[in-house]
């Protein structure tokens, strides 16, 4: 869009803010439904033939709408996150095994997590999705947490000799 193209924008937004609120006071209007036939049948016919003026120029510079591909691409989720040594990817607690092909990511390396509002996801390395499955949680995972709430861990039977600088108080003399 031009800049001529954008101050007749603001000129043209400004004086319906200006113009259209104090027509539509002293015409008490007060419902949408009045405003909008206010709108239709008498403003805007009559705010045109006093305001519009023909383009600088004759082309449209607006873009044309984007494909559904694209949007798709676009109104995602995007996070960062690490593969693990085992070629797993860990997202919100939930996660996936990368599955083999030809040109698989190393390890440790950073891949993209997609989210979609309907819940899909895609995982992408170096701009391209890669095939992956949702797994269970890792069995050595589930092992070390049943661990941690069956048994607290045992408390140190370790204690200082007389010798050791935590036993020397600032007031005893050496």
């Amino acid at each position: 869009m031009t800049a001529l193209a954008k101050g007749r924008v603001e000129r043209s937004n400004s004086t319906h803010q200006d113009r259209l609120i104090k027509k539509m006071g002293r015409k008490k209007i007060r419902t949408h439904e009045a405003a909008n036939q206010f709108l239709q049948q008498e403003y805007l016919a009559d705010h045109n033939a006093r305001f519009a003026r023909e383009p600088a120029a004759p082309q449209d510079y607006h873009r044309k709408a984007p494909a559904v591909r694209e949007l798709e691409q676009m109104l995602r989720l995007e996070t960062e996150r690490s593969i693990s040594n085992d070629w797993v990817v860990r997202y919100e607690n939930r996660y996936f095994q990368l599955e083999r092909t030809s040109d698989y990511p190393p390890q440790q390396s950073k891949v993209t997590v997609c989210e979609w509002e309907d819940g899909r996801i895609e995982i992408h390395s170096k701009g391209k999705a890669r095939p992956q499955r949702e797994i269970e949680v890792p069995q050595r995972q589930q092992e070390a947490a049943i661990r941690l709430v069956d048994k607290p861990p045992k408390p140190s039977r370790w204690k200082p000799p007389a010798s050791h600088p935590w036993r020397r108080l600032a007031w005893r003399p050496r």
